[in-house]
């Protein structure tokens, strides 16, 4: 369930035959992404062995990330970027580079200029706007058992006396304490609303994101679980904060996390809201993902066949080999065979060995690995407070009627009394109103949440802590 976001993980160490011309600087470009504008910035700099860059995505939040190889020859730049797939290639002629921005495949025009691009910001009319009519304070808490700070926004009712109040959990990725992604920040627009509705919220960046501290290549849900607890616990010390009613709320992969704490913290959570959570293990959720992202895009039956085909291996072998060795050995030699049968998966430019890497390096991750094995009925089965799962009716990437089902019939199986199911007419992943739930859609709506889902969760909060 990651971001469907272009990944920007790079290293640039960079050799040229001469310097035509000055190519040190910051060479700004911007990308057309679903809909709304992508800058990219290549930071050049002159060395001893040539030059060296760093590239920035402004509007992703990342900086100073390295690239992986590039070349100028006093008229044409290639940049290579081989653990996402990417290259660019461009001339310079006069102040510009003229070029294309390619990645697995898919082409993109990009002209990179020393001018600074300037992008209209997206209309987000939900977003609310200061002076708020409640209080907002940057919080920081410590988690004990990682070791590490957390950073955070605390919104509190305008009103005397103890609050209601819940943890937001965000969805898979790097996350900062709004959920931020494509010009959308969903917990920003949910904690106004909840708060406007007298309960409290806490909203945090995830570790090694933003002002967090640790590390977030390293963490798996369960790690992350961890820094929902603290989360409570921080809320629990607040005298505003009423510490009998208070709840957590996951997004996606957050609505894994959440039943994890509940199931490790008995009594001491008082509710839980599962958006878009799920309710089978990753590896299903994964090849549910793909077909149904694939077919509503428009890919031929047989790719979508053997695309499921690839991942079933895949997925085989890492639920039966623990060694982490024999694991990426085994990867490794099934990708060759694949790739011999079915050399056009090779994206234009990249070479074998890059693009088994770039695969290893996103699927033997402690995260993925975690993902892809975890079954949530396992915390499921132990959550015996109050639940509400709702879903969008298009959402592709955590299908609703199989994962509401799921969820529905474990708690209450487990003898949980209150349990609240609910699938939303025409929303998406995002809780939007969309067209086709495309995950490229997403940038292109101006709604971040739907009213209706925002009442629906707000509504059945209050009907709980009253």
């Amino acid at each position: 369930m990651k971001k469907i976001i272009i990944t920007l993980l790079f290293a640039l160490l960079a050799s040229f035959a001469g310097l035509a011309q000055d190519i040190t600087g910051a060479w700004n470009g911007a990308l057309e992404v679903g809909g709304q504008k992508l800058r990219l910035v290549f930071n050049i700099e002159k060395t001893g062995a040539g030059i060296s860059a760093t590239m920035d995505s402004p509007d992703q939040n990342a900086f100073g990330i390295p690239v992986s190889k590039a070349t100028f020859d006093g008229t044409k730049l290639l940049i290579s970027i081989t653990q996402a797939g990417i290259k660019y290639e461009g001339t310079l002629a006069g102040d510009n580079i003229t070029g294309t921005f390619t990645q697995m495949g898919s082409s993109f025009p990009m002209v990179l200029s020393k001018n600074a691009q300037k992008v209209e910001k997206p209309k987000r009319p939900q977003e609310p706007q200061k002076p708020y009519p409640y209080v907002s304070e940057d919080v920081t808490f410590k988690n004990s058992e990682a070791g590490i700070n957390l950073a955070g926004t605390l919104t509190l009712p305008d009103a005397k006396g103890k609050h209601p109040a819940v943890v937001l959990i965000s969805g898979s990725g790097p996350q900062n304490r709004d959920e931020e992604l494509m010009g959308h920040k969903p917990f920003l627009v949910l904690a106004d609303h909840l708060t406007r509705n007298g309960i409290a919220v806490l909203r945090f960046d995830d570790r090694g994101t933003g002002e967090s501290g640790g590390d977030f290549s390293k963490a798996t849900s369960f790690d992350f679980a961890t820094d929902a607890k603290a989360a409570l616990d921080y809320l629990k010390s607040r005298k505003e904060i009423d510490p009998a009613t208070i709840g957590l709320m996951g997004h996606s992969e957050g609505g894994i996390v959440a039943p994890i704490v509940a199931s490790q913290h008995f009594g001491e959570v008082a509710f839980i809201v599962l958006l878009a959570g799920p309710g089978l293990p990753g590896r299903d959720i994964v090849m549910m993902q793909q077909k149904l992202i694939g077919k509503a895009s428009g890919m031929p039956n047989g790719d979508l066949k053997l695309a499921a085909s690839i991942n079933k291996q895949i997925f085989d072998l890492i639920d039966e080999i623990e060694n982490p060795e024999e694991l990426e050995k085994e990867v490794m030699d099934l990708f060759h065979e694949i790739i011999k049968d079915n050399p056009e998966m090779i994206p234009e430019g990249m070479e074998v060995g890059q693009f088994i890497d770039m695969q290893l390096s996103q699927l033997l991750t402690p995260w993925m690995k975690n993902f892809l094995t975890y079954n949530p009925v396992i915390a499921l089965k132990k959550v015996r407070c109050p639940v509400l799962a709702i879903n969008g009716e298009k959402d592709l990437q955590v299908p609703p009627k199989e994962n509401l089902e799921i969820i529905r019939e474990t708690l209450e199986n487990a003898g949980n009394k209150n349990v609240s199911t609910i699938e939303l007419k025409g929303l998406n992943h995002l809780f939007q109103e969309c067209k086709t739930g495309l995950p490229a859609e997403y940038g292109q709506i101006e709604q971040t949440m739907s009213p209706v889902a925002l009442n629906t969760i707000s509504k059945w909060i209050k009907e709980q802590v009253e």
